[in-house]
């Protein structure tokens, strides 16, 4: 043997050690096949090649080879393409799977094709009214009663339907801040994300820097990062931190290159080797600012500081009707006096390491997400289809209707249709009788005060003297003569009647009901009517959830391809591990022949 005796011997305990090790990670990887986040580890390997500085007293004629194999680390197996792909069109399906939800809730308000609804109850009114034009019956108090008994039902289910409504608005809130639920809301679960995130962040680090692998932390951290994106845009960003960036400063502060921060130098500043520093993780959302411009909010940044110097908060802010401000911080539940609901969600952010030495880091704390649907302007506003909480804020404050935030309608637009139907039913009722009668013969009120002022779905009512007595169904025509039963029949026809509707005058020939907007239809019609926009909403969303978890489903077969278990691989592996391992055991016991060739063979004289 001409070289180092027990050389070879080395070689072939490398190759041993380094099978066996495969052997163990994919006896790993199977006991994790189902184990959720878990990610594929592979055993990281390089040749020995000693080339400096022994090299250097070798002759040229010497291959500096057969020095064996060495473990490098156990690493997983993960394409960050695929993880960017995935996160982001988790957005999409959180996205239309809140708004589903949502819309799911208001079909138990607005679909009647199973029930007798507001819909049933216009029809039962223009049922008694069919009843009460016979001249015989028009002033019996038996059919007034029935007429009014029916109006009242109608108001009741006008006034049930706005407080579903209130009650999935508050309920849309709970799933926001969490108060009043079981479970957490999404302000306090992006805030104990965000502070795993950055908990999980130093302990990786830690252990890395002590020669640990920390690969199932890694997958923990992975999880979390996943679920994030379910709830807002996210990008997520490696680096090494400011003593490992290969970044430096000259005297001027400058920044210039720093090789030692990334590689070991010898005494004459040659490289011999490159630092094996780990690196840093960087969470930052996506969101546009006031002029629409999109932006980036450090949420979680490596391991900077100490404590929870590293991530950032969330804070939502409700403004009440009374200007009132109740934050996340309470302990008490908000209260919704205003409609639509002020929502604000405060994103405070936190230094961004900055590896030129930026006197303006890039810092935006307190960044609102909050809107003003009064003058249709948007503030913050992340992408559409970006996460579960812009699905919750659109469908609080999105009307469907003010220009520049139509894109979706949420429950401000169903309240806003519920509360045209009663102010436009009770204008055409109380017009008719008034106008007949010469005088104020009120049917339907604000039941708050038994005013018309500011009537909606929530307040509609029966008038105290129509309930009382004092108050009756007028006996005359428009101009205050004729048939006794002409007030009746103008209502008859005003409930067949499609809005904007002309044919009905007052004493001077102007139409009466041309102002009154129902997308020309009856009263009944316009339940039909919103209650075929929620469907076609629904479907359209359903239609893009089902799209969107498919492209979801696709992108994590393809991560899972990359960074999941496949029995078949790992049992091929196996059986290549095995195979290599008897090699390199077959090489141990082949040198041993060696050996003993050279030790008792040769050097005998005159043999």
């Amino acid at each position: 043997m001409l070289r180092a005796t027990f050389a070879g011997y080395t070689t072939a305990l490398s190759a041993l050690q380094a099978n066996q090790k495969r052997l163990d990670i994919s006896g790993q990887n199977l006991s994790n096949m189902n184990t959720p986040g878990y990610t594929r580890q592979q055993l990281k390997v390089s040749s020995i090649n000693y080339t400096n500085p022994i090299s250097h007293y070798m002759n040229d004629t010497q291959a500096v080879v057969g020095y064996g194999v060495s473990m490098d680390a156990v690493t997983q197996i993960r394409d960050p393409y695929l993880d960017a792909q995935y996160r982001n069109q988790i957005q999409k399906s959180g996205y239309t799977d809140s708004i589903q939800t949502a819309l799911d809730r208001l079909a138990n308000v607005f679909d009647e094709s199973q029930i007798d609804g507001i819909r049933k109850a216009f029809a039962d009114i223009q049922t008694t009214l069919t009843n009460m034009q016979d001249l015989g019956n028009v002033n019996d108090p038996i059919y007034e009663s029935e007429l009014r008994n029916r109006m009242q039902a109608l108001t009741n289910l006008l006034n049930s339907a706005s407080q579903d409504l209130t009650k999935a608005e508050q309920d849309e809130l709970r799933k926001l801040d969490g108060t009043g639920v079981n479970e957490m809301g999404d302000v306090q679960n992006i805030n104990n994300i965000l502070q795993q995130i950055g908990q999980l962040n130093r302990e990786i680090k830690n252990g890395q820097i002590a020669g640990m692998d920390c690969l199932e932390l890694m997958d923990e951290r992975n999880l979390l990062l996943d679920e994030l994106a379910s709830y807002v845009p996210i990008e997520v960003t490696y680096y090494k931190d400011a003593a490992h960036d290969g970044i430096g400063k000259d005297a001027a502060g400058n920044a210039v290159a720093a090789p030692h921060e990334e590689y070991y130098l010898d005494g004459h500043g040659n490289i011999v080797g490159r630092r094996d520093w780990p690196d840093d993780l960087r969470v930052e959302m996506i969101y546009k600012d006031e002029n629409g411009d999109t932006q980036k909010l450090t949420l979680v940044e490596g391991t900077i500081g100490e404590n929870d110097d590293n991530y950032g908060k969330l804070k939502m802010e409700l403004k009440n009707a009374n200007g009132t401000i109740w934050n996340s911080d309470s302990p008490t539940a908000p209260q919704l006096t205003k409609t639509p609901p002020e929502v604000s969600l405060i994103f405070t952010g936190i230094d961004k390491y900055d590896p030129v030495g930026d006197t303006n880091p890039s810092k935006a704390p307190d960044v609102k997400f909050s809107s003003d649907p009064a003058n249709g302007t948007i503030t913050n506003h992340f992408a559409n289809g970006s996460g579960s909480v812009q699905a919750k804020l659109d469908m609080l404050w999105k009307d469907g209707l003010t220009q520049g935030i139509a894109d979706v309608r949420g429950y401000e637009f169903y309240r806003k249709q519920l509360d045209t139907l009663a102010q436009s039913f009770a204008e055409v009722m109380n017009t008719l009788n008034t106008t007949a009668a010469g005088n104020d013969q009120i049917l339907l009120t604000n039941k708050t005060d038994d005013s018309t002022t500011g009537i909606t779905a929530e307040n509609i009512g029966i008038s105290q003297g129509w309930i009382n007595g004092s108050i009756h169904i007028a006996t005359k025509d428009l101009n205050g003569d004729g048939n006794s039963n002409d007030t009746i029949l103008n209502m008859l026809e005003a409930m067949k009647a499609t809005y904007p509707y002309s044919n009905l005058k007052d004493t001077t020939g102007n139409p009466l009901f041309d102002n009154i907007d129902l997308k020309n239809n009856t009263f009944a019609d316009f339940m039909n009517y919103t209650s075929t926009i929620l469907a076609n909403d629904s479907y359209t969303n359903a239609q893009a959830l089902k799209t969107n978890v498919t492209v979801l489903n696709g992108i994590q077969n393809s991560r899972d391809s990359v960074s999941g278990v496949s029995l078949d691989e790992e049992a091929s592996n196996m059986m290549m591990y095995i195979s290599a391992y008897n090699a390199a055991s077959r090489l141990m016991t082949t040198l041993d022949e060696a050996l003993n060739t050279l030790i008792n063979n040769t050097g005998l004289v005159g043999r």
